[in-house]
């Protein structure tokens, strides 16, 4: 009799103590995942150019001709261009616009072949004739263009610091001085940084997903990147990071890297004023980015480069 009310106590404590699991895991903070109906729906609905427009550009034609749009872009990007794994599918604010793009020039969104890059990569893959365009939150900058050339802007942004969730030491960048500051190598974090925090000590890391990680692991004190790039891990990761102060430096305008000297500019530059004056750039900017941070007007496109 002893021996079985022991294990009924054992039993219950289990049972309690999985009850208390699941009631704190449900009052976790959740990501807020995107409307993939929605999403997929406005993918769908996009133009589709005539045959004049595709033939009156060279590389338009090539990508025509090849039945498949080359995209050097991500997969872990969560508001931009984040992998479902359920369904394969790559949804976000990059992803929308590249299978838009593959829409307009092939009648077909899903007609696109992505290649992962990084920050260090994105110019290579252009030169090496991997890919056709980049799409990966990439900032138009002179040194970039010496090499490769930009359709856009599309999306402008600015810098932001993120901290781990409870830094009450770092409040702004006056605070980064002798601070270990991570930044993403191949961005324009480490200049940025050089200019407005000369007195943090910089660590260049790979990728966006390291740089977190060294915050996390306290390896670094704060990271220093685009505050659209940190919306995204916010949005991603309740409740693990914070933002520092105010966003600060220059505004950072996001373009659509292409071969340099190429006529797909014109092209692809075409097909941006289509979807802004239509609509579409709006409504996908509102499902991958406004309903999942709590803004509820979509921002006035940046003026495309002539």
């Amino acid at each position: 009799m002893k021996h079985l009310i022991r294990t009924v106590s054992v039993l219950t404590a289990i049972l309690l103590a999985l009850s208390a699991f699941m009631t704190a895991c449900a009052e976790e903070p959740q990501a807020v995942a995107i409307d993939k109906e929605a999403f997929d729906t406005l993918i769908a609905s996009g133009p589709v150019a005539d045959d004049d427009a595709i033939a009156a550009s060279t590389w338009a034609t090539r990508v025509k001709e090849a039945g498949i749009l080359r995209v050097g872009g991500t997969r872990t990007s969560f508001l931009f261009s984040q992998l479902d794994e359920t369904d394969n599918g790559i949804r976000g604010f990059d992803a929308g616009l590249y299978q838009l793009l593959a829409r307009y020039i092939l009648g077909d969104e899903s007609k696109f072949e992505l290649t992962q890059v990084t920050s260090s990569t994105r110019e290579s893959v252009l030169t090496e004739d991997q890919v056709d365009a980049v799409f990966a939150t990439y900032s138009i900058t002179p040194s970039r263009q010496e090499v490769i050339s930009f359709g856009g802007p599309y999306y402008t942004s600015r810098q932001a610091i993120l901290i781990k969730a409870g830094n009450d030491e770092i409040t702004g960048l006056e605070a980064l001085a002798d601070k270990i500051v991570a930044t993403q190598a191949g961005s324009t974090g480490p200049a940025i940084l050089a200019e407005y925090a000369p007195e943090a000590e910089a660590q260049e890391f790979e990728d966006d997903i390291q740089a977190r990680t060294a915050v996390e692991q306290g390896r670094a004190d704060a990271y220093v990147t685009d505050y659209t790039l940190i919306l995204n891990s916010l949005v991603k990761n309740p409740g693990v990071y914070g933002i520092a102060g105010d966003v600060f430096g220059p505004e950072d305008n996001y373009g659509i890297g292409l071969p340099k000297d190429s006529d797909g500019v014109a092209f692809v530059n075409g097909f941006l004023k289509k979807i802004e004056e239509d609509g579409t750039w709006a409504k996908l900017w509102q499902i991958s980015l406004g309903d999942r941070t709590g803004l509820e007007t979509a921002p006035e496109a940046p003026a495309i480069a002539e």
